[in-house]
């Protein structure tokens, strides 16, 4: 399956492992309004924005389906998000207990 995720800078690194998963979400330590998340997509359209905030947000791009949020306790927690999209598990996602909407 393919995924790719977007940096703070928009750079974009294709189907990054889960070390440079890690390295980009603890690049969200350091605040940065202008840039304030990372985000990881998947070829099905579906896309999860981590904030250094720990807000999540989860839409799919293509479909126009969501937007969703909630907020996670730790980057571990986006870690493994991020690990399910990537794997396409997208059910499995989507059973989390998500808001409507992009959250504040």
């Amino acid at each position: 399956m393919s995924y790719f995720a977007y940096d703070r800078m928009g750079g974009i690194i294709t189907s990054p492992d889960e070390a440079a998963m890690s390295v980009l979400l603890s690049s969200l330590a350091a605040p940065d309004p202008e840039h304030p998340d990372v985000s990881l997509s998947h070829e099905s359209g579906w896309c999860l924005s981590v904030f250094g905030s720990g807000l999540v947000v989860l839409e799919n791009v293509e479909t126009g389906d969501g937007p969703w949020h909630m907020r996670l306790p730790s980057p571990q927690h986006s870690l493994n998000f991020w690990k399910m999209l990537s794997d396409g598990q997208i059910p499995a996602i989507q059973s989390h207990p998500w808001v409507p909407g992009y959250g504040a």
